[in-house]
């Protein structure tokens, strides 16, 4: 019977809800939101960012940076700051953390120093303390990383998990060959895969055999029926007393220090029957393979319609990365194959199990988790990766968008001022997801990666071309959450007549003054070529009336999704979100 779609324990301020997205830092999270040490979940997988980009040496560039290490989705670094080595102080001598967590980080700094591999290390390593508390007795952990990091990871792990809950150093091929300088060429990524207990979920999921797999173990040909087969053994190690034992049709496996084993794949054979007559029966079916030989032993066939195919590997090469033009491709920078997600998710848990993914990145695991009917709660600091993760849940399963929660989003105004204040452009791309717009710029750390031209959003429109076919326009969205003016609005009105837009949305928090409104209305209009519809150049929206449900008139605007699709697919029509993670103008000839 499958579980209530909620998850709680007796201690839990609330109970959790099957489809919750948490907006917000994991460790906080883990902590508030999941308190018990019963544990909650039965699968945890997480690939957290990491400047896999850079260079070893760079990784280990000495000193301090000044500025805090907030953990942003997309970003990829991490820096030795005043905060981290608090973090790390706790760490190494806080009695609430086992004392192997101690040792192991105090080795660690003794060994690659205060850079950006111990800041890393030790945000990890406080974050996974946190999910062994999480994680049931039975559960499974998968920890996604690159070999700059892996082996270090693998130390923590041991740490906190135990070096006997290890199971596998799963390898997956993440790219084909390149060239690397004076060096092997790095293909792969490396899962760490750990258990909490002895006993946990396992489920063999097997692959189909490979052609060359086939023509080398079933080479054997029935000449009646061309039927090809493989020789298995009718017999095991060791004697029996029993009939097992016994001689048949001459042969007597006592004498070789072996006993007759029935395999079960012809239990369809031999159901129901003791050792002799099951032998007999098989042999009756043209099942049993004679040897030449007189003193040989007969073997059993196995067909190769009958191969079970191949068992999980711990090196994954049938699963392909996403090409540029994959159906699921969203343009994240470090999108991990659909596929990959569903193999750990089946044979590490079962229909109605508990999935987390505390780094959701654009929400692979919940999308695998949701196509195996597993119950699913996912984190991340960012809102551009909560909206990602939205979007591709309500395209996949519009039937379950509606149950999905959004906990930790600014639910009334006092909520969007403490979410600007908190951070101005995580605020920008919450107001952007609720008019459907792909952010715009690279914003990290309250600083731009080239400026944004008074564009914080673009919402693409369809329509035809001139030439046949369509073409696609630009909707800009400028997001203010600080004092507005009318000078705002004639700014805008001049970037939107630069970018050759056909309109602009202006999101603000403070409702706009009446020379704001009459610089909007002397924008004019223009009109849509598909219905001959008019739409206002410039519409101002507050965000009071974007909680109560408002939101922009315009015409046939694509999907979020899709505009990062079309991005990939076509750079010079669009932007996507790039290598730094945020939208951004594709570069061509860089990846």
């Amino acid at each position: 019977m499958r579980p209530p779609a909620i998850i709680s324990k007796a201690s839990d301020p609330v109970p959790v809800k099957n489809r919750t997205l948490f907006f917000g830092d994991n460790l906080h999270i883990l902590r508030e939101k999941f308190p018990s040490d019963e544990g909650y979940f039965d699968l945890i997988y997480l690939d957290p960012p990491f400047n896999s980009q850079a260079t070893y040496n760079i990784l280990f560039k000495e000193g301090l940076v000044a500025s805090p290490a907030q953990v942003h989705a997309f970003e990829d670094t991490w820096h030795w700051t005043p905060e981290t080595q608090a973090q790390f102080t706790e760490l190494a001598s806080d009695p609430r953390y086992p004392r192997k967590i101690a040792d192991v980080m105090q080795g660690l700094e003794k060994v690659v120093g205060h850079n950006d591999v111990l800041a890393y290390l030790t945000m990890m390593a406080v974050r996974l303390v946190e999910l062994h508390r999480v994680l049931k007795e039975t559960g499974s952990i998968y920890l996604h990383c690159d070999p700059s990091a892996s082996h270090y990871l693998k130390v923590v792990l041991d740490a906190v998990f135990g070096p006997k809950q290890f199971r596998n150093e799963v390898i997956w091929k993440r790219s084909s060959a390149h060239s690397s300088s004076k060096r092997y060429s790095p293909v792969h990524d490396t899962i760490l895969f750990y258990t909490k207990g002895d006993t946990y979920t396992w489920n063999n999921v097997y692959g189909a055999l490979p052609q060359e797999t086939a023509d080398a173990w079933y080479n054997n040909v029935e000449p009646d029926t061309g039927r090809r087969f493989n020789r298995a053994d009718l017999t095991a190690a060791g004697t029996r007393t029993g009939p097992s034992g016994a001689p048949w049709r001459g042969i007597d496996p006592t004498a070789k220090g072996r006993h007759w084993a029935i395999p079960g794949f012809v239990k369809d054979v031999v159901a129901g029957l003791e050792t002799q007559a099951a032998l007999d029966a098989l042999d009756s079916a043209g099942r049993i393979f004679w040897p030449k030989s007189a003193t040989g032993v007969p073997m059993l066939k196995r067909y190769l319609e009958e191969a079970k195919g191949i068992p999980p590997l711990d090196v994954i090469t049938d699963v392909p990365p996403l090409n540029n033009v994959a159906a699921e491709r969203l343009g994240y920078p470090t999108q991990k194959p659909q596929a990959l997600l569903e193999r750990i998710v089946t044979c590490s848990s079962n229909p109605g199990d508990w999935v987390l993914d505390p780094f959701g990145g654009c929400g692979t695991t919940v999308a695998a988790a949701e196509a195996l009917d597993r119950n699913w709660v996912i984190v991340d600091i960012t809102t551009l990766s909560i909206n990602l993760v939205k979007r591709r849940i309500e395209k996949a399963y519009p039937d379950k968008a509606l149950e999905m929660t959004v906990d930790g989003y600014p639910a009334d105004l006092a909520g969007a001022r403490q979410l600007f204040d908190q951070d101005p452009f995580q605020f920008e791309y919450w107001c952007c997801d609720l008019v459907n717009a792909q952010p715009a710029g690279d914003k990290r750390q309250g600083k731009m990666k080239g400026a944004d031209k008074g564009i914080d959003g673009i919402i693409t429109i369809v329509e035809p071309a001139a030439s046949g076919g369509v073409q696609y326009r630009k909707i800009l969205v400028q997001v203010k959450g600080g004092h507005i003016s009318s000078p705002h609005l004639r700014d805008f009105r001049g970037t939107i007549e630069r970018e050759k837009a056909l309109g602009g949305v202006f999101l603000t928090m403070d409702a706009p003054t009446k020379p704001m409104i009459q610089e909007a209305t002397e924008a004019g209009t223009f009109t849509y070529a598909m219905t001959n519809q008019k739409f206002p150049v410039i519409q101002i929206l507050t965000v009071a009336e974007l909680l109560d449900g408002k939101r922009p008139s315009l015409p046939n605007v694509l999907t979020y999704t899709k505009q990062a699709q079309l991005a990939t697919a076509v750079p010079e029509q669009g932007t996507l979100l790039g290598v730094s993670g945020l939208a951004g103008p594709r570069r061509r000839g860089k990846k």
